[in-house]
């Protein structure tokens, strides 16, 4: 009768360690592939125009205009380079972005004191920047003349 119950009990553990056994060509080890997403969280910068421009609609290689954009300030000057001078344009409030975006438009206060001395600068109060396609532009007008001052970052 000892005999009957050891064939069960055998076979029975025959099965339970055969199905303890990883399966062929399973990866059980510590380097296995985890399936879980990792997301990277994308840190969108504002538009930044801070930095010097240069005119690029000039009619002469040696006369144009020049900005520097600064904190909260931009500053244009007008370049004489065959004379290596400059004069004031324009100083007024810079309006950041604030967000990424491929234009930006902001209406510059300008600073009366600092340019009612100056005699190149212009007379205006205010003025409107705008920046898309890459370019810096504005209105200016010297002399009865309006024209559009187109300018790169340098």
């Amino acid at each position: 009768m000892n005999h009957r119950l050891l064939v069960p009990l055998a076979v029975s553990l025959l099965l339970l360690t055969g199905c303890s056994a990883p399966a062929a060509g399973s990866n059980t080890g510590a380097s296995s592939p985890k399936t879980e997403e990792t997301v990277e969280e994308v840190v969108v910068e504002p538009l930044d125009l801070t930095g010097e421009w240069k005119q690029t609609n000039s009619n002469s290689e040696d006369s144009y205009q020049t900005a520097t954009i600064t904190g909260e300030q931009i500053t244009v000057d007008w370049v004489n380079a065959a004379d290596s001078t400059k004069a004031v344009y324009w100083i007024g409030s810079y309006v950041a972005p604030t967000e990424d975006t491929e234009s930006h438009s902001w209406d510059s206060q300008g600073d009366v004191a600092q340019m009612e001395t100056a005699i190149m600068a212009s007379g205006d109060t205010a003025k409107a920047f705008t920046f898309k396609g890459g370019v810096l532009s504005y209105e200016l007008t010297a002399m009865g003349v309006t024209m559009t001052v187109e300018m790169s970052r340098q």
